[in-house]
C-alpha cells in the first residue's frame, strides 16, 4: 500500500494514483477555445483528457476531430461541473488544469438565472474542490470573462465614426486595464464573477496555483458561433448561408477580437509561469490594434464574401458594453505573450475554415443518405 502525503495547507490527503501517466486536463476540451488548446498539446506529444458533457450543439465534432487526428493520445470522459462526484475522479491523473466549461451566454442567464449560476459558479467551485482533493496541486488556469467588469457605464464615451471610444486618453491608447473595479452585473456576469474570484481565493486559502484570464472576443477556426456567443463566426456563418444578422443597439460597439492561436499561446504562457503569477488575473484581449467595431467586421465580412449583407436592426441587449478593449500590458509583461494575427489576417484564417467545414459536413451528409435501390 503507497503511502499518502498531506498537503499542510489545504489539509487533504493526497490519494493513491492510478499510474496512469500524467495528462494535461481541459475541462470543456470539445468547446471552441478547450479543443484548440487541447489539440496544441497533442501536437506537442502531449497525453490531453478531455472532460465534457457534449451540451453545446457541434462540439462532439470538435471531440471527433481531436479523436480522428491523436487517436489514444486523447481521452475522452463524458460528464457534467455540475456533479462533482462524477468529475473527481478525472482529476487524479491531471498534472494541468484548464476550466472551460461555461454557460456563455448573457441572454440565457436573463432567461434561467439557477442553471446558469449551477454551471458557472458552482460548476466552477466543483472542479477546484476536485483540483484541491486530487492532491497534486495541479495548476488550474480559468477561463473568465470581461464582463466582470460590468457596462463600464463610468467610462465615458465619444462617437467616432463607425465607432464608440473612450474619451479618456490613455485608455484610448491601451484599452481598460486590471485596476478596474470589478462591476458584476447581469446573472451572467455575476456567475463568471463570483467563479472568477473563488479561483483567485484558492491559491490564497489552500495554496493551489490557480489563475484566471479575463476574456474579450476569442473567435477561429473550430467556432460554430451563435447569436448569444462567438459572434465573429455567427456573422460568417450567416453571411455564408445567405441570411440576416441581427444587430443589438447600433453596430458602433468596440471589441478587441483576439484569434484563436493567439489565445492557446496566452494559456501555455501563463501555465509556463504559474509558479511565479498564481493567484492573479490577467486580461487576455487582441488589444487596440485589434479594436474593432461590430460595422467594420461588417464590412470586412462582405469585401470576403464578395456579397451584400442582410442585416436587421434591433433594441440594445442587457450588459451590452459600449466599449471593450482589453489591456493587456500585464499579461505581455508577465508571461512575454503578445497576439501576432491581425484582425483582418484571423477573418480570413476563420472564413477559409468554415469553407472547408462546410465541404466536409456536406460530404459526410451526401455519405450518409440512404441510396436508391432499382430494379
Amino acid at each position: 500500500m503507497s503511502a499518502r502525503s498531506v498537503d499542510k495547507r489545504s489539509g487533504v490527503a493526497a490519494p493513491a494514483l492510478s499510474g496512469k501517466a500524467a495528462a494535461t486536463l481541459v475541462v470543456g476540451g470539445s468547446g471552441f477555445l478547450g479543443c484548440n488548446l487541447a489539440d496544441s498539446f497533442l501536437r506537442d506529444g502531449e497525453k490531453v483528457i478531455v472532460l465534457d458533457n457534449l451540451s453545446r450543439p457541434g462540439v462532439e465534432r470538435n471531440l471527433e476531430w481531436l479523436v480522428d487526428n491523436h487517436g489514444g493520445a486523447v481521452e475522452a470522459e463524458i460528464a457534467d461541473i455540475r456533479d462533482l462526484a462524477a468529475i473527481e475522479p478525472v482529476f487524479k491523473d491531471a498534472k494541468a488544469i484548464f476550466h472551460f466549461a461555461a454557460q456563455t451566454a448573457v441572454t440565457t442567464s436573463l432567461l434561467q438565472p439557477v442553471d446558469d449560476f449551477e454551471t458557472n459558479a458552482r460548476g466552477t467551485l466543483n472542479v477546484l474542490e476536485a483540483a484541491r482533493r486530487a492532491g497534486r496541486r495541479a495548476p488550474v488556469i480559468f477561463a473568465s470573462t470581461n464582463k466582470v467588469y460590468g457596462g463600464l457605464a463610468g467610462l465615458e464615451m465619444e462617437e467616432a465614426g463607425d465607432r464608440y471610444l473612450p474619451a479618456d486618453a490613455v485608455t484610448r491608447r491601451y484599452g481598460v486595464g486590471e485596476a478596474q473595479p470589478l462591476d458584476f452585473s447581469t446573472p451572467y456576469g455575476c456567475s463568471k464573477g463570483v467563479a472568477d474570484q473563488y479561483v483567485l481565493d484558492y491559491a490564497k486559502s489552500f495554496g493551489l496555483p490557480t489563475a484566471v484570464l479575463r476574456m474579450s472576443c476569442v473567435y477561429g477556426p473550430r467556432q460554430f458561433g451563435t447569436e448569444d456567443q462567438g459572434w465573429v463566426a455567427h456573422f460568417l456563418i450567416r453571411a455564408l448561408a445567405g441570411e440576416p444578422i441581427s444587430i443589438y443597439g447600433d453596430g458602433k460597439q468596440v471589441r478587441d477580437i483576439l484569434h484563436v492561436g493567439d489565445a492557446v499561446a496566452a494559456y501555455r504562457a501563463l501555465l509556463t509561469s504559474i509558479d511565479r503569477f498564481h493567484g492573479r488575473a490577467f486580461n487576455l484581449g487582441g488589444g487596440p490594434d485589434n479594436a474593432v467595431s461590430l460595422a467594420e467586421v461588417l464590412h470586412e465580412i462582405e469585401l470576403l464574401t464578395a456579397r451584400r449583407l442582410m442585416t436587421e436592426k434591433c433594441d440594445w441587449r442587457a450588459g451590452d458594453q459600449l466599449y471593450f478593449v482589453a489591456d493587456t500590458r500585464v499579461l505581455a509583461d508577465a508571461v512575454g505573450w503578445r497576439p501576432h494575427t491581425g484582425w483582418r489576417a484571423g477573418l480570413r484564417d476563420l472564413h477559409a475554415w468554415l469553407l472547408q467545414d462546410w465541404a466536409e459536413v456536406s460530404k459526410s451528409r451526401f455519405r450518409d443518405r440512404p441510396r436508391r435501390v432499382t430494379a
